[in-house]
């Protein structure tokens, strides 16, 4: 249908052509003109969506795509169904000599043998190639109309320059401000959890120090101890929130299995890379992954969590699973931190959380980290 849809609309691409080209020579009527080209190719852009499955990025006005696509169009469209309705006389023909009996001895020539066949028998045959290789051709002209639009319809060179130095403009103020985000939540964590540690145990040591009854600032130094290594392992754990030496000694692989450790509830690990990432696809694997368990045990009280990592030829992906309660935030703090990070190395990232459950955050890196 798409090529067939191409083929009516290149008649009437080349019949505009024809009259917009002397019309555009009056400067009255460039506007006109290229108005109507705009929404010729509006049209195109929908057919090649729609039939093709092909999308392109509105660019210029594409008189040059007109014109080629025009021609292909119409002797593809129309090649197509001359052959359709060749192919289909044959088969017809070939069906009705073999059903009404009406069909003849024919005589078919190969290399060296003389074969004796049945008139309706050749024509069915006749008529399946040629809808063989209609097919074939309908096949090659989709794939050149696709490629038509990538080099004539698409972003020209400057147009792709500058959408690549805004969207790289926007990346940079956006790990600004995770960076910032960051920095805030670390501060937090010190100040809620350590300082507030530190300042207990300072006062369990003065309250030793001025104690009268040895018995009892034996007791208040045994608190102390005791709250000294409650403030040892709060650093701890604010030390891995912010950078985990496992990632860098062992590799992503070590470095999860500890963060599964470390959970509340079941995670399991399914980690299916050959190799390790880059440093930095690393890191942010293993960011997202942290993040998106710590959501999944405070926020949706999540029971199960499953974790998989895995790769392709040009990307790595993860996606952690929960089955909790579901109606994560996108655009919460943690997830999109983790947006902003994951498109600064040109990834994309999803998340899926309908209320209710369950929760899927996923992310797609590549392999090698882009360079402006």
């Amino acid at each position: 249908m798409g090529l067939l849809a191409g083929a009516v609309l290149g008649v009437v691409e080349l019949v505009f052509l024809c009259v917009a080209g002397p019309l555009h020579l009056i400067p009255a009527m460039r506007r006109p003109c290229d108005r109507i080209a705009k929404r010729l190719l509006s049209l195109e852009r929908a057919r090649l969506a729609t039939w093709l499955g092909h999308r392109t990025a509105p660019a210029g006005r594409g008189y040059g795509f007109l014109a080629v696509r025009a021609t292909v169009g119409v002797v593809a469209g129309y090649g197509v169904l001359a052959g359709l309705f060749l192919s289909g006389l044959l088969i017809f023909g070939g069906m009705w000599d073999l059903l009404t009996g009406e069909s003849e001895s024919v005589p078919v020539d190969f290399p060296g043998v003389k074969v004796i066949s049945n008139s309706g028998v050749v024509g069915l045959l006749i008529g399946g190639f040629v809808l063989v290789l209609t097919q074939a051709g309908a096949l090659a002209a989709a794939a050149t109309e696709r490629l038509l639009a990538d080099r004539l319809l698409g972003p020209s060179s400057q147009e792709r320059m500058r959408r690549r130095i805004a969207e790289l403009t926007a990346t940079r103020s956006d790990i600004v401000r995770a960076v910032d985000e960051e920095r805030r939540r670390i501060e937090r964590d010190l100040h809620d959890g350590v300082q507030q540690r530190g300042i207990a145990l300072a006062m369990l040591i003065g309250r030793a120090q001025h104690a009268a009854d040895p018995a009892k600032a034996g007791e208040l130094v045994a608190q102390a101890y005791t709250e000294s290594r409650r403030l040892l392992d709060e650093l701890r754990s604010v030390a891995w929130r912010i950078y985990p030496t496992a990632l860098d000694d062992l590799g992503l692989r070590a470095a999860l299995s500890g963060v599964a450790e470390q959970s509340s509830v079941p995670v399991t690990v399914r980690y299916l890379l050959g190799e390790r990432p880059v440093s930095e696809i690393e890191t942010a694997l293993y960011f997202i992954v942290r993040e998106a368990i710590s959501n999944a045990i405070k926020h949706a009280g999540a029971r199960d969590i499953l974790v998989a990592v895995e790769e392709d030829e040009q990307t790595v992906s993860v996606a952690v699973s929960d089955d909790g309660t579901g109606g994560a935030d996108p655009s919460g703090g943690g997830l999109s931190g983790l947006a902003r990070r994951v498109r600064a190395l040109d990834g994309s990232f999803t998340v899926d959380s309908p209320p209710g459950g369950p929760t899927r955050v996923a992310a797609t890196l590549p392999k090698e980290v882009p360079c402006g």
